[in-house]
């Protein structure tokens, strides 16, 4: 088993920065790649970015120039830089790992961190 804490989440003004950080621990053996989810109220879960175990990045559209996704693959540990954070940007932040289990690719969620951007 995988677990994932995330730390990070807050209240902030537009305009404003904040750092998600998420950390994988437990029976780890082969990380595919770690992300970053939102769902806001009412709306779908939808992807923010993602990188992979080799630093390949993805990026959403909403998001591209103001978030910086990064990892330390020591660590197991995925960052979400957010700069420039807007209202629209307010949801709960959930970090995604996707992990080789003998051949198959089992994806864990972290339990989420509330994000809060006021006008």
């Amino acid at each position: 088993q995988v677990q994932l804490v995330e730390s990070g989440g807050g209240l902030v003004q537009a305009g404003g920065s904040l750092r998600l950080s998420c950390a994988a621990s437990g029976s780890i053996f082969s990380i595919n790649s770690m992300g970053w989810y939102r769902q806001a109220p009412g709306k779908q879960r939808e992807l923010v970015a993602t990188i992979t175990r080799g630093g390949s990045t993805n990026y959403a559209g909403s998001v591209k120039g103001r978030f910086t996704i990064s990892s330390d693959n020591a660590k197991n540990t995925v960052y979400l830089q957010m700069n420039s954070l807007k209202p629209e940007d307010t949801a709960v932040y959930y970090c995604k790992l996707n992990h080789w289990e003998f051949g198959v690719l089992y994806p864990y969620w972290g339990q989420g961190t509330q994000v809060t951007v006021s006008s």
